[in-house]
Order: structure tokens, then sequence, then C-alpha cells
């Protein structure tokens, strides 16, 4: 009889070690660890031909296996998948407690459920009731449709739930309170979550249901369960935002049948999860002054132009080593942005405690935001405002050149679009532009852009 083996497993990010620890040395969360009995693997079997599929050319394979596309009735939720939502694909959705998962899924099974051509949902909760769920729905007036409820926790019962509808759509929530009589450990453990979401996108492939899975996010935002799971699945993705903030954010980190760059915006309300046509307006400070230390960008989100503004706050520093703070930003891009400022510029920024913001919680990872951070702290230092209207994009080098951002026109005619008077962008992009009613001033280095932007 082959000898069991003993693992500790991290229920947070799937680590394993060969004994117990206090602190995973991965995620670094506490007392996560779990003890898991697994049989070691025996000795490989002989192999002998067994007949297969013939491998054939790329060319001759036929092309009427198109990706079938559905629409969810929510554009913003359709963009972020690809165009709609694909059949036979599992997608993993993620995002912190309370932020409205769930809300956004049931709103979705209401809206496919009332299609001219109907879709049937099968709705399994292994964390609330029955009638839990039907009062929700009919707080978000969500009407009786194709939707077949399933509290259960026991995943062969799910499979026959599944074989016996044949639904089109099928959403777990959440994938955590899954167990399966064939995997050890308790429903949550890293087994039973591997398992289980492995099980789940063999049905998608097999079924051709869409199923979505719900999955819980550890205190680093990440989802819970080993990284494999994100490797199962076709598309992977997050809802960000403060849950005490009425906006959201969803994003896509990996897609498998579209961009990863899309994201979607979403305004929590009284009816639920509400769409946000022109998210340039909800990251933009509407105020009859302008005011040092904000500045304007433009930035790319898949293929979507979004304005936003960057506040900066410079005042004196109380202590010896001067104090960075970003939000929304990276911390070490602004870091080398204020060593710019302070070389290149001769800017003193040494006994100053920096912060940077973007309003409206939105991240910003594109480089073509340098020139409106370098702006907004620049204006803060010298308590000059920006002049009203002004937008600044461009990418900002160690030698203080502005350099060339991608897809400037897409940008340049979404601030003409949204009523700005003038966009200052590196020389090179500015020549090729010729937008009505936007004037285009073109800069060389940081200085002269500050020479335009600066009152």
């Amino acid at each position: 009889m082959a000898k069991l083996k003993t693992v500790y497993v991290c229920a947070q990010c799937g680590h394993e070690s060969g004994k117990w620890l206090g602190k995973c040395p991965n995620c670094e969360s506490w007392n996560s660890f779990s003890e898991e009995v697994t049989a070691p693997k025996s000795a490989a079997p002989v192999k002998t031909a067994r007949p297969g599929q013939a491998a054939q050319k790329l060319h001759a394979v036929a092309e009427n296996e198109q990706a079938e596309r559905l629409l969810t009735g929510y554009t913003e939720f359709d963009r972020v998948l690809g165009g709609g939502l694909v059949r036979g694909s599992a997608v993993l959705l993620g995002g912190d407690p309370g932020i409205g998962k769930s809300t956004l899924l049931l709103q979705m099974s209401g809206a496919v459920s009332q299609r001219a051509d109907p879709l049937r949902v099968l709705y399994a909760s292994g964390e609330e009731s029955a009638a839990q769920i039907k009062m929700r729905a009919k707080r978000l007036g969500i009407a009786p449709g194709e939707i077949y409820l399933l509290c259960e926790t026991d995943l062969s019962i799910l499979e026959g739930q599944i074989d016996a509808l044949s639904p089109d759509i099928v959403i777990v929530d959440s994938v955590q309170t899954l167990r399966s009589d064939d995997s050890p450990g308790a429903p949550g453990s890293v087994s039973q979550v591997r398992d289980a979401t492995a099980a789940l996108t063999r049905i998608a492939k097999t079924n051709g249901a869409s199923v979505f899975i719900v999955g819980h996010v550890t205190k680093q935002g990440a989802i819970a369960g080993p990284r494999v799971l994100e490797h199962l699945v076709d598309t992977v993705l997050y809802f960000e935002g403060d849950r005490h903030d009425s906006y959201r954010i969803l994003r896509a980190v990996k897609n498998r049948f579209g961009s990863t760059n899309e994201i979607g915006v979403f305004e929590m309300a009284e009816s639920g999860m509400c769409e946000v046509p022109n998210p340039s307006s909800l990251f933009l400070s509407h105020r009859e002054h302008p005011m040092p230390g904000c500045a304007l960008l433009c930035t790319l989100e898949g293929t979507r132009p979004v304005v936003a503004e960057v506040q900066a706050l410079c005042c004196p520093t109380a202590f010896g080593t001067p104090r960075r703070t970003s939000a929304g930003i990276d911390y070490n891009r602004m870091a080398l942005l204020c060593a710019v400022l302070e070389k290149k510029l001769g800017l003193r920024l040494s006994d100053q405690d920096i912060y940077v913001n973007i309003v409206g919680g939105l991240r910003v990872d594109e480089r073509s935001a340098d020139l409106a951070v370098v702006a907004a702290i620049a204006s803060s230092l010298s308590e000059r405002p920006i002049r009203p209207g002004f937008v600044a994009v461009g990418e900002v080098g160690l030698t203080a050149e502005v350099r060339g951002v991608v897809q400037a026109e897409k940008r340049a005619q979404e601030c003409a679009r949204l009523g700005f008077d003038a966009l200052v962008l590196p020389k090179a992009k500015a020549s090729e532009l010729h937008i009505p009613n936007l004037q285009v001033a073109g800069v060389g280095n940081v200085a002269e852009a500050l020479e335009r932007l600066l009152l």
C-alpha cells in the first residue's frame, strides 16, 4: 500500500509547505494553512499506442465553428467580455464582499431571460436561501422568467440539475461553498475549490453552457485559492472599487475571447447596478475656478479614452525624510517623476511631502499620464493653477523629454467631444492632428509643457 503524504496548504493562495506555518510566505496571510493528506503518484504505467484524432493543418480547420456571442443586456458587461458572452465559456468573477457581484449576475439573469429568445438560467447559490434571492430579485425589479434557483453545495447534485435542465447560463455563487465527495478537505479548501472549478469548466465545454463562477478574494485583492484556477477558466473578471462608494469598475485580467484592457463602469443605486456610459464625467471634478495642483489627463482603457483628473499636494515636511504617497498611479513611477523635476527643472522637492491622487478611484498604469502628474506637482509647489480646459498627455523620460503616445487622435477626439479647449502632447504627434474646436499644442520637454499649462 502506498504511503500517504501530509502537506499543509494555504487556503488563500494555495502555497504548499511540508510543515505548518503561522504566516504564509507567499500571500502573507495568518493562520491560513490547513492539513491535507495526499497519496503519492504511483509508478508510471507502460504506455501503449492508441488511436486518436489525427493532426490537421491550420488552413484545413473548418471555419464554421465560430464563437457565438450572447448579449447580456448590459453594454458595459458585454464590452469587458469582448463583445458578449461566448457559449461554452467559463468566467471567474472575483471582488470584495458586498461590492455587487451577486447583484450584477442576478440582474444579468433577469435581462437574458426576458429577451425575445429567452435564455434559461440556473442560479446555484450556497450562501443564500431561495427566499433571500427572491427578495433581492423583487427589490431589483427583476421580472420572473426562465430563471431557476438551486440552493445546494453538493457538486454532484449541481451537475445532475445541469444535465436535467440544460441551461444556457449557469451561475455558481460561490465556488468556495461547493463540496465534492471525491476531494479531500472541507468546502473552501484548496483541493475542493480546485476540483470544483475544474468540474464546472468541464461542464461548460461539454454541455455548451456558459458558466459564471463567483470567487472570494484575499485581503490582497486576489481570488482565493491556487493560481491554477485562473488557468482553468477562459475569462477572469475583477470587480474593483470601495464598497462604501457607489461606483464600481469591472476589469478583465484574462480573456481568451477578447481584450484584457477593457473596463466597465457601474454605479450602485437603489435599483441595483446601473451602467455609466460616460465615465469621463465620473472622474472629473466640476469647479468654477482653477485650483493649484489639479491637472487633466486622457488615458486609454482598452479601446475607450477616459479623461480623468490628477491631484497633487506639496507641503513642507516635518521630518528629515519627505513622505511620498500615491493613489491611482504607481508609487515608483511617481518617485521617478519627482526626481526628474528636481534634477532637470531645478524644483526643490527634497524638503516637500508629496501626495498624488487620481480622482474617482481610477487606477492609471499608462505612462501617458506622466505629463499630467508632473504638471500637477509643479502647480502645487508653485501655487500656480493649470489653465482651464487644458489636458496634458505624454510620457516623460529621464532627461525631461516628452515622448510620444499611442492613439493620440482618439484621445484628442474625446477631449473635443467633452468640450475641452486644448490638448498638450508631444510634438511628433501634434503635427498629425487636426481636430475641429480643439487647440493641439506640441511640446518637446517638460519645461515647454509647464510654460503652456501653468497660469
